[in-house]
């Protein structure tokens, strides 16, 4: 079998969702909190300094299926790239947060409490805080690291 028949039986290369980042990924996370937004309000949000930049963006997030335009011309994300773009993110209202930003709070409170805990009694507690303690560092290193890919 040759690669072009191989190609027609298994399809386009391309079936694995594409990954988005820099300008376009930016693009995308503004039409998604925003809503239905039209070339220039994304081109001004965003900061790019020309109206065919967020041409070029939306473009590329077109051809990907991320957004769609709705019947007015404006952009609206699509609901199928929202899980592929945002894997590891919770939208809670506008705002994007890694889904381990609420572990690494939970952990620093845990701590917090098990520190003032051991002051007053000593035993099994500082184990109890060192435990805690890692938990939280290695949560709060997660979520940076996830944070960062969304950072402007």
């Amino acid at each position: 079998m040759t690669a072009s028949e191989s190609q027609r039986v298994t399809g386009p290369p391309e079936a694995a969702p594409k990954e988005i980042r820099g300008n376009t990924l930016k693009v995308y996370l503004e039409v998604l909190r925003h809503g239905p937004s039209e070339l220039r309000d994304v081109q001004r949000a965003v900061g790019l300094s020309t109206p065919s930049l967020a041409s070029y963006h939306l473009g590329k997030l077109l051809d990907a299926g991320y957004v769609r335009q709705d019947e007015y011309k404006r952009y609206v994300a699509s609901a199928d790239g929202v899980g592929e773009v945002l894997a590891g993110y919770s939208k809670v209202g506008t705002t994007i947060v890694p889904q381990l930003a609420f572990f690494a709070i939970l952990f620093s409170i845990l701590i917090c409490y098990f520190s003032f805990e051991a002051l007053s009694s000593a035993g099994y507690v500082p184990l109890l805080v060192a435990t805690a303690g890692g938990s939280a560092v290695v949560l709060w290193y997660e979520t940076l690291r996830v944070w960062r890919r969304l950072a402007p």
